[in-house]
């Protein structure tokens, strides 16, 4: 086929679907993962469809996960990609994750490509995620996404990926772990010094099994892990006075399965699920007494058909749906219980044209059906989702363009439908340099108790609240010098009708749409992959993350000459890594650091910067068994990531891992490929 008809063929392909055998790459096997498309003719393979993308993404690898061994999500974004993060305490407290300076509420966090934020609050439990059943996770930070096309994600979006083609033969696994807080003298509520509480040594035990098999017709894997935290630790409070955190004990339990089964031609089915219950209490601010407890249960279950190969050789398509159950039930210190039960449908559709060398078409839609039943909102039920029509253009070897739109709609709320723009470029100017631009809208519906929260004298929610819209823009770098590596983006993104809680004249609680913000900011990352033969040492890997955000707060008739700062929004944030090997295991030391944060929108009240130290070692053993061991806040440094809410100091994990890998093989799994 000769380059002028090549031309033809796509022009003529916009309308009329014409052959072109794809040959997949063999590779990767990732069910999430995209696989590098191949377009045969006379000429020979040309590449049209890659991981290619004009978005800053970052991946951490199962490898990654195993090795930080962190107690929750959390943490292990924080500790390896030095996400900022607002926590309400240890082990199974409320935690929000920050991606340019929106939180968990406008962050859309993804299982397995679905949507898993909860529709009643907007925010995500942290806990339900077994990091030992994760095989990767993608950050894709802005609202520039069209990888997924999903709603919601002014600040960025967070796949966590638990489906995998197994390797092939019967594997075991199984983990232990406890983890230690400091002992040591404090001051108790009646004024007298306590001892040193030396159970708090075991203070926290994790245990997590697995099992998984790899076979050329299917596979399988599942997984379980329990948790029982009692979040005893010493810390410092506002007087100077050592105190014990008390009244903070949680213990949880869950476990995930899927199994992919092989079809010919690539193409499978693919059925997962997981489940989460929790028995936490919640103590209150600072050294109060009281604590409430809270009772958290969800499953999810998921089936999915993917075709890389779908009635053409030049379509492929996924379909799913998807069934969630939340339950969550709160008894206050003081006050009647509440009970809250969601359910939700969600079905997705999407697909893929490879038409030719330099086009790729992408479309595909979303619809969720939701339902509650609420102690405290009674019965409500709600219908969302959208369609979306991306374009992956390639006119030149060094140029991607990818506009895109989705037009998105709500049953509740005034805004019941909108359309979502978007539009990324990127150039890459040699092998080792590429220029990375995106321009987008972001948007977000309200969720059930903004909207329905009934008035109980001091909250009450707001039916007439308007979606939370802006827009935004980025323009990163991403450069490679031999060892070196380095990625830079600075972004900007303004919002208007931000959903915020505050009281009014009547001194009531209840949102409405007074937010509005601008930020602009500067993520930068730099690393080096250095060989070494430092006696056992064969690898060592520096790196350096500083995030540079200036926000204006640009409601409550402050403007930018007031230069009020979001609340809980750092200016300056550092992190760095060092990642040190050798054959049998590794030392990863990394370190956080935060600056000042206001607390409140007057910016009178703020919270100290801090610096956390942690260490992390691996050591395999034997071919069978690991040990591993954590420090964290190495300094014991005493601080507050929410105000009121102090965070423990020095704690040590050590733990050991067991592995059976490949008994009863069988030969080689098929790839899977997407």
């Amino acid at each position: 086929m000769t380059k002028t008809a090549s031309v033809v063929v796509c022009v003529v392909g916009l309308i009329l679907w014409l052959s072109a055998p794809l040959v997949p790459q063999e590779g990767g096997d990732d069910f999430s993962g995209e696989e590098f498309i191949f377009m045969e003719d006379a000429e020979g393979l040309t590449v049209v469809g890659t991981q290619e993308t004009t978005q800053e993404m970052k991946t951490l690898t199962k490898e990654d996960i195993d090795r930080i061994q962190a107690p929750d999500l959390a943490t292990l974004l924080q500790e390896t990609l030095n996400l900022g993060i607002t926590r309400y305490g240890a082990y199974g407290n409320a935690a929000d994750i920050n991606i340019r300076g929106f939180d968990t509420e406008r962050i859309a966090i993804l299982i397995n490509g679905v949507p898993a934020n909860s529709p009643l609050s907007g925010d995500f439990e942290i806990s339900q995620i077994d990091l030992n059943a994760i095989e990767r996770i993608e950050v894709i930070y802005g609202g520039s996404d069209s990888k997924y096309n999903v709603s919601g994600a002014l600040g960025g979006v967070i796949n966590i990926i638990t489906v995998n083609q197994q390797k092939p033969g019967l594997r075991l696994g199984a983990s232990l772990s406890n983890t230690s807080a400091l002992p040591g003298t404090y001051a108790k509520r009646n004024g007298s010094t306590g001892t040193p509480q030396w159970q708090d040594l075991a203070d926290s035990q994790k245990a997590a099994l697995s099992a998984a098999y790899g076979g050329e017709t299917y596979s399988f894997s599942a997984n379980m892990f329990t948790n029982r935290a009692a979040n005893h630790f010493l810390y410092t409070d506002y007087m100077n006075k050592v105190r014990r955190k008390e009244n903070n004990e949680v213990w949880d339990l869950g476990g995930s399965a899927a199994f992919i089964w092989n079809f010919p031609d690539l193409s499978k089915l693919i059925f997962s699920g997981s489940g989460y219950y929790g028995d936490k209490n919640i103590p209150t601010s600072g050294y109060a007494e009281s604590y409430g407890k809270q009772g958290d249960f969800s499953t999810r279950q998921n089936i999915m058909l993917d075709m890389p190969r779908a009635f053409r050789d030049d379509l492929a398509t996924e379909a799913s749906v998807n069934h969630t159950w939340e339950t969550l039930s709160y008894e206050p210190p003081a006050g009647a219980s509440s009970l809250h039960t969601l359910h939700s449908v969600t079905g997705i559709n999407r697909w893929t044209w490879y038409s030719c060398s330099w086009l790729t078409l992408k479309a595909g839609g979303d619809y969720r059906f939701i339902t509650l039943d609420s102690t405290d909102m009674n019965r409500r039920d709600q219908h969302d989702g959208g369609l979306y029509l991306t374009g992956e253009l390639k006119p030149v070897k060094t140029l991607l363009i990818i506009p895109s739109i989705k037009g998105v709609f709500n049953s509740n709320g005034s805004s019941p439908a909108v359309a979502i723009p978007k539009l990324g470029l990127a150039w890459f100017v040699t092998e080792d340099l590429t220029l990375r631009n995106n321009y987008f809208r972001s948007f977000k519906h309200p969720d059930f108790e903004d909207l329905y929260w009934p008035d109980q004298g001091d909250t009450a929610g707001n039916p007439d609240l308007k979606p939370e819209d802006g827009w935004g823009a980025d323009l990163g770098l991403a450069y490679r010098y031999t060892i070196l590596s380095l990625n830079s983006t600075v972004f900007t993104q303004y919002t208007t009708d931000s959903i915020h809680w505050a009281p009014g004249a009547d001194r009531v609680w209840r949102p409405s749409n007074v937010g509005a913000a601008v930020f602009f900011g500067l993520d930068s990352t730099i690393s080096a992959d250095i060989p070494v033969s430092w006696g056992p040492f064969n690898k060592f890997i520096p790196s350096l993350t500083y995030q540079g955000m200036w926000s204006y707060l640009l409601s409550y008739g402050y403007d930018f000459a007031d230069k009020k700062r979001i609340p809980y929004m750092p200016v300056h944030t550092f992190g760095f890594m060092l990642d040190l090997s050798w054959k049998t295991g590794g030392l990863l030391i990394s370190g956080y650091v935060e600056g000042t944060r206001y607390t409140d929108r007057t910016n009178i009240t703020t919270l100290d910067p801090h610096f956390l130290l942690n260490v992390h070692v691996t050591q395999r053993i034997s071919d069978t068994w690991t040990l591993f061991g954590e420090i964290r806040n190495l300094l014991n440094s005493s601080y507050e990531s929410f105000s009121n809410y102090p965070m423990p100091g020095l704690t040590v994990t050590l733990g050991i891992k067991m592995q059976f890998d490949g008994l009863g093989q069988t030969g080689a799994p098929q790839e899977l490929t997407e």
